[in-house]
């Protein structure tokens, strides 16, 4: 079986790429099971002080694996909630610059909102959909968009499921940058060798000032999030109706 996750190496950065693309790049338990071990592995090495996050085109990551949901029902969501990749990704101590190629939606769109920045292609896509697929965001959704976005835009997203694409996500601040699709990689892969070349000690506790900082102010509202979202898990028979007329949705959009 080929794994679902490419991790590369070099000049003091690591590329890991998300590597289902034939799914989207949808989070199957073997690929948040497989991201959350290399993530915590890249964490814990002193030789990696920057880390880029991107998905094998032609999308970021399209959330849910909704194969698996229809498969394995509340079995699967409880295997993504005790892998933890979505929220890990924001508690990291290694700087994490996300390179978004496509569309990232709902849980996806949660992967790239945990990392420090966002640079995106031209063809990338975000969408929040948790209302849609039936199921509250627990992976920092509501939280750290409106960190990004504001409050208006955040609430935007989540109440209408709308796609947002990357010149509106530059306009409102989701994004830090936007570039054409062939120069996506080198571009994150340049600002990674930036973050690197500096002492990885001192870069470390430069983002642990950030994130202090952000955790005084909205720490708790995680945590609140986190609670409601598994209070309210919804009932297999509510998320298998919603999920071919998501499925259907998603195909049109990615």
């Amino acid at each position: 079986m080929t794994e679902p996750l490419l991790v590369d190496v070099r000049d003091g950065a690591a590329l890991v790429t998300l590597d289902r693309p034939q799914a989207r790049n949808a989070l199957s338990p073997d690929l948040a099971d497989g991201l959350s071990a290399a993530l915590r592995r890249l964490d814990a090495d002193d030789a990696v002080r920057a880390i880029v996050l991107t998905g094998a085109d032609p999308a970021f990551c399209a959330g849910l694996d909704l194969k698996s949901l229809a498969a394995d029902g509340p079995a699967y969501l409880e295997a993504i909630r005790e892998s933890n990749c979505i929220r890990l990704v924001g508690e990291l101590a290694t700087p994490v610059v996300g390179a978004v190629n496509g569309a990232a939606f709902t849980g996806g769109f949660e992967l790239a909102l945990g990392c420090d920045f966002l640079v995106a292609s031209d063809r990338a896509i975000f969408a929040d959909t948790h209302a849609r697929v039936g199921v509250l965001p627990g992976g920092g959704m509501t939280v750290r968009l409106p960190d990004r976005v504001g409050p208006g835009w955040a609430r935007r997203m989540s109440f209408t499921g709308e796609v947002v694409d990357a010149a509106l996500a530059l306009r409102i601040g989701l994004v830090t940058e936007v570039v054409a699709h062939e120069d996506l990689l080198g571009r994150a892969w340049d600002l990674a060798r930036r973050i690197a070349d500096a002492d990885g000690e001192m870069m470390r506790s430069v983002k642990r000032i950030y994130d202090a900082g952000w955790d005084a102010t909205t720490g708790a509202a995680l945590d609140v999030e986190g609670e409601l979202a598994a209070a309210a898990a919804p009932e297999w028979s509510a998320l298998e109706a919603n999920r071919q007329q998501v499925m259907a949705r998603n195909r049109a959009q990615l």
